[in-house]
């Protein structure tokens, strides 16, 4: 039996793992990778982080988790503060997170790249996969590129997380998002 290609899976937080590594890991040998350096603050972060390690020993998969370091994110994103979850300044941070993640999958002897980014509901698998695609591209990977959501996709990580017992945020995890739900 041939073994499966190794599969660097960009995980943003726990609940958004549990269906795509249950999709995913048919085909694909899985590592998981955490690097999110626009969740905050430091607490919101590590809660995150928390629920993404518990579940990739639940579930059997090495996670590698990336230094925490926000600064390089928010020069990033410097004078989009006010544009809206799903606007530019989400394209620039889907942008830098995936670029992190192909760079490391190349070091983890990955061949393909994928994220759980589009399983949120306000997440548009438009925007991330071309930027997937092209981060992939970059670095002599295949994109894995779907829409994660589709196919009851975002109802069984719900219920795949209550299994679980994971805890679900309730704000993409920037503090502009954070700071205009609020306002709302």
């Amino acid at each position: 039996m041939a073994s499966k290609p190794r599969l660097l899976l960009h995980i943003c937080c726990g609940p958004c793992a549990t269906s795509v590594v249950e999709r995913l890991r048919r085909d694909y040998e899985i590592v998981g990778y955490w690097d999110n350096p626009n969740v905050q603050p430091a607490e919101e972060h590590e809660r995150r982080l928390e629920a993404a390690r518990r579940f990739a020993t639940q579930a059997g998969f090495e996670l590698v988790v990336a230094p925490y370091d926000p600064e390089p994110w928010e020069e990033a994103v410097r004078g989009l503060e006010d544009e809206p979850e799903g606007g530019r300044r989400c394209a620039v941070c889907y942008r830098l997170r995936l670029g992190a993640a192909a760079a490391e999958a190349v070091r983890r002897g990955a061949t393909h790249l994928a994220t759980t980014l589009t399983i949120g509901p306000q997440k548009k698998a438009a925007v991330i996969n071309p930027l997937g695609e092209a981060a992939a591209g970059a670095h002599g990977l295949t994109f894995v590129a779907e829409d994660f959501k589709k196919r009851a996709g975002l109802e069984r990580s719900i219920e795949l997380s209550r299994q679980h017992d994971l805890y679900r945020q309730g704000y993409c995890g920037c503090l502009y998002a954070r700071r205009r739900q609020a306002r709302l």
